[in-house]
């Protein structure tokens, strides 16, 4: 019932267009979407994960949409994000392979001031969607206010997060197969560094999933 009065209220629209459908994606912006999908699986060597999975190059109209998410107050976007990532088969059966999956977590100032970590909001989405996907968003903590990442180049990128998270309650973690979840890979180096912690804690298995790769 609160559902019904809620899709009264607020009805769900495209991602892409803003236009009312109760899939958060029309029919014509499915068919751009599958157009402009790069969808890949790569392993790479020296890093602490053990694969990453993205579905759009971080350019066009997924570019636009990510900075809308993130920077304009556009939260009502993670819905869309969620659903574009869980009903694509091959991400759909990866998903089933996982226990827990964690968003790269946010400084708690720079969350407040922004209100959402735009991540986290994914994550929730996904994880009711998997019975066997549980959502964690205290296990791994932000503990270093960093700059954007987005500021600097490879070098500094890596040395801008060094020793920048923290794993709580490693109880939880031990012997879990962990979906990372962020919103765009660039150098690697958020991913790498999370999935250290998340490995020094006991993680059997880390799957880094992005919705864009720059």
């Amino acid at each position: 019932m609160l559902k019904l009065v809620l899709d009264l209220l607020y009805p769900p629209v495209c991602g892409i267009c803003g236009k009312i459908d109760q899939k958060e994606l029309c029919p014509k912006c499915a068919i751009k979407l599958r157009n402009l999908e790069k969808a890949r699986l790569y392993a790479y060597p020296h890093t602490h994960f053990e694969k990453h999975f993205y579905l759009f190059p971080y350019e066009g109209i997924i570019r636009e949409k990510l900075i809308q998410y993130k920077f304009q107050g556009k939260s009502y976007l993670s819905t869309f994000f969620a659903k574009i990532l869980q009903n694509h088969e091959k991400m759909s059966r990866l998903l089933e392979k996982y226990d827990i999956i964690i968003p790269v977590p946010m400084y708690s100032k720079k969350e407040k001031l922004r209100g959402y970590n735009q991540t986290a909001l994914i994550a929730k989405e996904i994880a009711k969607a998997y019975q066997n996907l549980i959502y964690d968003g205290k296990s791994l903590q932000k503990i270093k206010d960093t700059k954007m990442q987005s500021s600097l180049n490879k070098k500094q990128r890596k040395n801008n997060i060094k020793n920048a998270y923290n794993v709580i309650n490693q109880q939880k973690i031990k012997d879990k197969k962990i979906v990372l979840l962020d919103d765009i890979y660039t150098t690697g180096a958020t991913a790498n560094e999370c999935s250290k912690m998340l490995k020094q804690a006991g993680a059997k298995e880390i799957l880094v999933v992005t919705i864009a790769k720059d």
